[in-house]
């Protein structure tokens, strides 16, 4: 869902204790049920996908870290962070000092260091999107490096949510735009409401493989969360549905469409 040293970070960032693993609570109230849930994926609206470790198996900052050669230092920060008492906006700053990338380094990046999609999730959102089911990609990663992923799955840019780096004008590391919504702890709820409010669906499932996805439920409608790549033990415990394979949300969509055909 994003990146490793996010993911590890995730469950020990107080924000999320004290505000988002209480809205985690009162949306698992929604959806107590697997078979709930699966009503609610077949009829949503909208599904909003993490793309780390969800979307695709790569952690875009810790393998960019690795790129640069900053790897271990990276991974140190982490576990300085699990410390407690940093937000996630905080904990990416820190990062990303370390790492401090180049523009051009993240071009190199992304054209040596492909993303290697999930099993089936082509597959998958091929079919939401031939149901009419408006899909989005919502990310604590940088849009440079999720933009060639979002191409190859024809999902339009204003359908991508994720954090933008910044360059000074001789290519330096600047910085990231503190302005996304998703550069900051509870992120994805806000660009849930966004989604909501603009494009004005009413049914938003969220998929994912971390804490901060599930932090997004409420305002989603249901968290399903997904172990393909990563299981997390608190995303297993408190999801109502917890898939290993993207096969799993296929089969539930074409029992829908195998019905409809019926009738």
């Amino acid at each position: 869902m994003s990146y490793t040293g996010f993911k590890l970070v995730k469950y020990s960032y107080r924000p999320i204790f004290e505000s988002g693993l209480w809205n985690m609570l009162r949306c698992s109230v929604m959806t107590t049920s697997k078979e709930y849930l699966q009503k609610l994926w077949r009829e949503a609206d909208a599904v909003c996908f993490d793309v780390d470790s969800t979307v695709i198996k790569d952690e875009g900052l810790d393998d960019l870290a690795n790129y640069c050669g900053v790897g271990p230092q990276v991974e140190a920060m982490t576990l300085k962070a699990m410390g407690g008492g940093m937000t996630f906006r905080e904990a990416l700053t820190q990062r990303l000092n370390i790492v401090k990338p180049t523009r051009q380094t993240v071009e190199n990046f992304i054209v040596d260091h492909p993303s290697t999609f999930s099993p089936n999730i082509k597959e998958l959102i091929a079919l939401l999107k031939s149901l009419n089911k408006q899909v989005y990609l919502v990310t604590g990663g940088f849009r440079s490096i999720i933009t060639p992923v979002a191409n190859d799955l024809n999902i339009p840019q204003e359908h991508l949510f994720a954090n933008t780096l910044l360059f000074n004008e001789d290519g330096s590391y600047a910085g990231f735009d503190t302005s996304s919504l998703t550069s900051e702890s509870g992120g994805k709820a806000r660009v849930v409401q966004h989604i909501k409010d603009t494009y004005k669906v009413k049914t938003v499932v969220f998929v994912g493989d971390g804490a901060t996805d599930m932090e997004a439920c409420p305002p989603s409608d249901g968290f399903i969360g997904y172990g393909g790549n990563v299981v997390r033990a608190a995303v297993k415990k408190n999801a109502a549905w917890f898939v290993t394979d993207f096969q799993e949300l296929i089969d539930q969509l074409t029992k829908t469409t195998n019905e409809i055909h019926k009738s």
